[in-house]
């Protein structure tokens, strides 16, 4: 072919999966820059409506030799997944309202478990739920955040890649709720003392038995359930950081809770049960009845077993005895092979060796939460408390950890690490801005910030439906709830557009950083808010019942 040929192709016919960068690159040829003549110049033109989604290659051939070419390679101001305000709400609504589904159910589950023996007896589980039930915003979320961030950024399309990725995330989670959960119930034993003034030993085994194991096998459940759902997502066309987070939320407070529930009663019931055994084999006459070889006289003050308790029924007393420490061991033991396999990653092994800071913190802050709710589940101005907490918790917990996770995809798609954007320089911008602006994050903002109240008015018509008779049914305690999740959410929104920025301004990433942080503080948030809603509500009533007795008791 004579003459110069300019030919145009959309990204997508060249390869190019994504937008990148804005930028032209110069005309070459085989003997220097080639000067095409301007009558045979075709400026180029994108084949489609929208300039901001296209990217334009104008390509010059003369005979069948490439003599020169231009490309305008043009980023979609919305990252990767343009989104509008509709395909937002539409792909958040429904893995909320299943999260809020299994949040409630979680609710009643805990309504539940806290008349049980186990329960009503250490009353250290109660403070150990929020930081146990708050490890999926620590872990699982994080987790999802990171796994959604590198399925938009392309990490995990290669198999092998992929592989690589999963595998060492998941160890890393495996190790961190390892340690968190013994940690968790530390705190829940320091907390528990300085509140009544004095530190109960024998509850030391079972509480850390129960927090490990709870901890361990949720944190399991939930990374799987978390690789399929991102890997999932990622196949359908959907955005991972819209949905990960919700259905992980939708499960896992029922999850843990339900291991909880089972393995502290377990651990429980075994303690009974050797406790019986030694006071059937140190009694105060002296003897111990075995079947029917009749009594073997013993020393009553050393109760030392009779040489015929050297048996199976001695070994399987001594199982239960050493059983909680043995299942502590167990999976402490396991932590060097999750590390060898978190080794594979490096990034993953710099999150292993610097990332304990913001999770331990959060467990902190959660543990706060769950005092809070261990002083008040039980008194009867509170009938309902334990219902309403994971919901509260659940839903600011969620919206958070969304926002959290898109401002961390479009940190990681438009800048590096160390450096922000030109239009998010402000470390503490002004809240209109990051609410009211046509920018992509505040859109999302303002999306998440509409759904508290229909999605709380939604939790509530079902509460009140199932379990109505255990909840206050006043519209005050309605209003107060409503306007409480409502300031929770708005303060849980503002501060990751804060943290957000400061961590990344710091070359951290905030999927790891900010989540953990932020699902803490909405724990504390939303109990110390609740607990405030039921006792003004409280308070209310009672005001209004003396109001009536004094009507009632006044001259005719």
């Amino acid at each position: 072919m004579d003459g110069t040929e300019t030919r145009q192709r959309r990204a997508e016919e060249l390869g190019l999966r994504y937008a990148l960068s804005i930028g032209k690159l110069p005309r070459v040829s085989e003997d220097g820059p080639l000067s095409v003549p301007e009558s045979q110049r075709v400026s180029p033109k994108l084949l489609g409506t929208e300039l901001s989604r296209e990217t334009a290659l104008s390509i010059g051939l003369q005979g069948k030799k490439l003599r020169a070419f231009s490309c305008e390679l043009t980023r979609s101001p919305y990252g990767v997944f343009p989104e509008t305000a509709f395909t937002v709400t539409c792909q958040i609504m429904v893995p909320l309202l299943l999260s809020g589904l299994g949040m409630m159910t979680a609710g009643l589950v805990m309504n539940t478990i806290q008349h049980w023996p186990v329960f009503m007896e250490v009353k250290d589980l109660l403070t150990l739920v929020p930081p146990l039930v708050g490890l999926k915003g620590n872990l699982e979320m994080t987790l999802a955040s990171r796994l959604s961030t590198a399925a938009n950024t392309g990490q995990i399309d290669d198999p092998r890649e992929q592989h690589r990725v999963i595998s060492s995330n998941l160890a890393l989670v495996q190790v961190q709720a390892t340690v968190v959960g013994f940690l968790a119930a530390m705190a829940a034993l320091l907390l528990g003392a300085l509140s009544r003034g004095e530190l109960d030993f024998e509850k030391v085994e079972l509480l850390c038995a129960s927090s490990v194991i709870t901890a361990f096998l949720a944190a399991f459940a939930l990374g799987m359930l978390m690789v399929c759902i991102v890997i999932g997502a990622r196949k359908l066309g959907v955005n991972p950081d819209n949905i990960a987070t919700p259905i992980a939320a939708s499960l896992g407070d029922l999850i843990t809770l339900s291991i909880l529930a089972f393995f502290s009663s377990f651990f429980y019931k075994h303690k009974a049960e050797q406790q019986n055994t030694s006071d059937l084999e140190c009694s105060d006459t002296g003897t111990v009845s075995v079947s029917a070889l009749g009594p073997a006289p013993y020393h009553p003050r050393s109760c030392l077993p009779p040489p015929i308790f050297n048996s199976l029924g001695d070994s399987q007393s001594s199982y239960s005895r050493y059983l909680t420490p043995l299942v502590c061991i167990g999976l402490m033991a396991l932590t060097p092979v999750w590390v060898l396999i978190a080794k594979k990653n490096p990034p993953i092994m710099k999150i292993l060796k610097f990332g304990w800071f913001p999770i331990i913190l959060a467990m902190m802050i959660s543990s706060f939460g769950g005092l809070i709710l261990n002083k008040t589940i039980s008194k009867e101005q509170y009938k309902g408390m334990a219902i309403f907490t994971p919901i509260i918790c659940g839903v600011g917990g969620n919206l958070v950890a969304i926002q959290t996770s898109r401002i961390s995809t479009y940190l990681h798609m438009w800048s590096t690490p160390g450096v922000l954007p030109l239009w998010m320089k402000k470390f503490w911008p002004n809240p209109c801005s990051a609410f009211c602006t046509s920018e992509i994050n505040s859109m999302s903002a303002r999306v998440l910030l509409f759904l508290v109240i229909p999605g709380h008015l939604i939790f509530l018509y079902v509460i009140y439906l199932v379990e109505g008779h255990s909840v206050p049914n006043s519209k005050t305690f309605v209003v107060f709830y409503l306007l409480a999740g409502l300031i929770q959410v708005t303060i849980l929104l503002y501060l990751a557009e804060v943290m957000a920025r400061l961590t990344w301004h710091q070359a951290l990433d905030p999927d790891n950083h900010c989540i953990p942080y932020l699902t803490g503080l909405g724990d504390l948030l939303g109990t110390g808010l609740l607990a405030l809603c039921f006792l003004i509500s409280w308070l209310l009533s009672e005001a209004e019942l003396d109001g009536i007795l004094e009507l009632a008791s006044g001259p005719p």
